[in-house]
This record gives C-alpha cells, structure tokens and sequence, in this order.
C-alpha cells in the first residue's frame, strides 16, 4: 500500500489519559494546596504563576520527560494545556527559573505544606517509615557534587541524598540532598525530625533503616523517642564471633489450612533459613541491645541475601551461609521482627522507579538548591501518582497488581483525544478502542468521587 503525507489543523493530543489526574488533583484539592504553600512570585506581572509552572513539570514528567528541555514536549500540546486550563503554556526556562529562586530557607517554607497535604488524603493514622540513601551520579559542575562511594560509576562525582519513605502508601515523606562525600547517617536524626513533620497528624509506627543508619547517636535518639524500630547492622569482627556462638534454630514452612486438615498432612520442612537471637553491646555503644541474627544457606536459596563471614571464609561449614543482623527494641519473635523488617527492601524498587520514570538522577541544576528543590516536585509527583494508584486500584488492575508509572503511561494515559463543544459541554474524545471504553468510562467516574481518606494497606501493626 502507497501512502502520500497530509496534515491537518485538529488540536490532538496524545495524552488524553492524563485527564483522569486532573479529576483526582481536582478531587483532593491540589490546586489549593499549591497555592497556599506560597511559592516563589515571578519578578514581572507578566510571568507565570509558580503553581502553573510546577504544574507544567509534573504533568511532563508523568508523559515521559526526563529533561528540563523536555517539558517542551507538553507545552506545544494545547489540549492538554485545556485540560489542566492554563491559557498559554511556559517554556522550560520559566520552570528554571523559579526553582533556582529556591534556598534552603524557601524549601523549609514551602515543601511541608505540600507533603502534610499528599498524606491528609491516607487513610492510616500509624504509618512505617524507611530510611534510605542513593547515589545520583553527576556529569556537570554542579553544587555539592563530590567524589564519594558510587559502586556504578567510580570516582565520578556525585550527590548523595537522604530519602524518607512510607511503605504503607508507597509515598515518600522526604529528601534532602547532600554532597556525594556524606556517610548515610549524617544529618540522619535532623532528617528524620523533618521526615515526621512532613507526615503532619500521622504518627510514626515503626522506622526501618539500612546498615548506614547504625550508630549509637542514632539509635538513642529513637529509644529517647519512643519510636520502635528495626536497623541493619554491619558485620563487625566482633559480631561475627557473637554469630557464628550462637544458637540457631531453623525456620519451617508453615503448614497451610487445609494441609492441616487433610488425611495425610504435610509436614512442616526446612526453609534454608536459620534465626537466632543475642544480647550485643558494639564498642560505640553505651548499653547491649537485642539482635536478630538470620543466616540463609547458599545451597538451598543461591540467591539469599546477606554476606558471608569475612572472618570464617575457609571454614566449609559457615561460608554456606549468607549472615545478616538486625537490632531492634521491638519485643516481638524473632521471626517476626525479621519479616517486618525484610519488607524494607522494596525501597530499591521505589528508588528504581524514581530514577527510571521520574527522572530523579537527571534533574540538577548548578545550584545546590535548586537542585533540591527539583527533587521535592519529583517526590511530590511521585506521591501524587502514588494516590492515584491507590485510589484507582481496583478499576485498574482487579488482580491487585501495582503499576509503575510506565506501565500506567503505556496502558492508561497515552490515549489520544481532542475537545468538542456541544452547546454549553465542553466534551473530551478519546480515541479508545471500543472494548476499553467501559473500563475507561468505569475509571473516569471513579476519578472525580472516590472516596476520601484513599485506603492503603498496613505494613506493622504496633504491639499495644
């Protein structure tokens, strides 16, 4: 078939899905949040409002950018910008140009507000927070970028920030960014206080943190709290030998219902996973502290996480296990303590999402704040997405599988569309496939009236 080029003059846009966020940021009142959290005025009156701006960038990172130069990409789309109503859109250089206004000063008055905001619409009263750190490999000039660890790029300079995440909304809390030079656990008790404030009337649960966030300032400042937590530890000579004497019992599979029930029921087998449990005081420590110990053999479960014990490599017995430690003040089983934990991990996938969908290690500016600044408008993308997941849950996937923004940019928001006006309605056409348009209909119902709080699923239920 020979085909000849034409154009046309018909407004189209290719994000017509994006529409059903704006019923939700409509929903929840984002507009409104935005303009209270006063943000930085343009210099002209002929300049665009901040809330357009940070408005533009959102909606461009959830189509795909991932360049400041990319937020071109929506602001030639007139229907998109009728959608969200802005009567011209700005060039990237506008959105520049407000966030380098930012200083340190500016985001402790502006960011809070918003975030307080995102976390009003869960419906969870106690929530678990992460702490975790990343590497954000840097290739300009920028403010603050130093050579430190970065196991991808080595001796590159980079940044180094401290992320706060929810597990239980999949929303994160907080970042702060630091030089690529910083341990993990500096700054971690400030960031943690700012963390908590961000949350607003939520009350912390449970804090979770890796290995960097191990030290004796850090720990006390959770007990004096009153703030249960559970914390990696590093494998020290000393907790090795601790290790490698103490009692280990195995972990069995636990036996189903209706295994129980049947005439020939399955016994309960070894998992490849062994506990233990020890009194341990480190050398930085002022008091002993309980430890959970979890070692997991390499035979039976090749791809185990944790270490193997520096000090016993050439004994065949103990190199067969990978270790890991955790200390806690929970005063639950042991094995139950190593659950809650192990559902930490899912920070790397949200850290993987951010820096795939979101952009968030391309972002900088060559001012640190600025910088800054960027990465809170990603994380408040990222949590506003987040609210739209849960929300629209089950009209999006009933399997109760979670989408990562690609996929939701794949399957649900690049639809293309254009606007109608029939009398006084101002009508959105999708270009739909006809056994989609139920789904989509069902999903831009649920859009403007779901209900408030959004409910989310509980990651730890605090001992009473």
């Amino acid at each position: 078939m020979s085909l000849e080029l034409a154009f046309t003059d018909k407004q189209i846009t290719p994000w017509g899905g994006m529409a059903l966020m704006k019923n939700m940021l409509d929903h929840i009142g984002w507009d409104q949040a935005m303009l209270a959290a006063q943000l930085p005025q343009p210099g002209s009156n002929r300049g665009y409002a901040p809330e357009q701006l940070v408005g533009q960038f959102m909606l461009s990172i959830w189509c795909g950018a991932n360049r400041f130069e990319h937020l071109e990409a929506t602001r030639f789309d007139p229907v998109i910008g009728q959608v969200f109503g802005y009567e011209r859109m700005a060039n990237y250089k506008a959105f520049t140009r407000l966030i380098d206004k930012f200083d340190q000063a500016s985001i402790a008055d502006v960011f809070p507000s918003l975030y307080q905001h995102c976390f009003a619409q869960v419906g969870l009263q106690t929530l678990t927070l992460d702490l975790d750190s990343t590497v954000l490999t840097r290739y300009g000039q920028q403010q603050g970028a130093k050579c430190g660890y970065n196991p991808s790029k080595r001796g590159r300079a980079s940044h180094h920030p401290l992320m706060a995440f929810v597990a239980d909304s999949r929303m994160l809390a907080n970042v702060w960014l630091r030089p690529g030079n910083s341990a993990s656990a500096n700054n971690a008790i400030s960031f943690l206080q700012s963390s908590m404030a961000n949350l607003g009337a939520k009350r912390v649960g449970l804090v979770r943190a890796d290995s960097g966030f191990c030290e004796q300032a850090f720990l006390t400042h959770l007990e004096q709290s009153k703030l249960p937590y559970t914390v990696a530890m590093r494998l020290t000579r000393p907790l090795q030998h601790q290790l490698v004497n103490a009692q280990w019992w195995p972990l069995l599979n636990e036996q189903t219902e209706q295994q129980a029930r049947s005439a020939s029921p399955v016994l309960p087998t070894p998992t490849g996973i062994e506990l233990c449990e020890i009194s341990y005081q480190a050398d930085s420590w002022d008091a002993p502290r309980r430890i959970i110990g979890v070692r997991q053999s390499i035979r039976a479960r090749p791809d185990a996480k944790g270490k193997t014990l520096s000090l016993f490599a050439n004994d065949e017995a103990i190199s067969g296990w990978r270790y890991a430690a955790i200390v806690t003040d929970l005063q639950l089983p042991a094995v139950q303590v190593w659950r809650s934990y192990r559902g930490r991990a899912d920070c790397e996938n949200r850290i993987k999402e951010l820096k795939y969908d979101f952009a968030l290690g391309t972002l900088a500016r060559a001012s640190f704040w600025a910088t800054e600044a960027a990465m809170h408008f990603v994380m408040l993308a990222f949590n506003l997405m987040s609210l739209f997941r849960a929300a629209m849950q089950h009209q999006i996937n009933k399997s109760g599988t979670t989408h990562t923004l690609a996929s939701l940019r794949q399957q649900l928001f690049a639809q293309a569309g254009f606007i109608t006006h029939e009398g006084r309605k101002t009508i959105l056409k999708l270009a739909t496939a006809m056994q989609r348009r139920e789904w989509l209909s069902g999903l831009w119902d649920a859009s403007k009236s779901f209900d408030k709080p959004v409910s989310v699923k509980r990651i730890f239920d605090p001992p009473k």
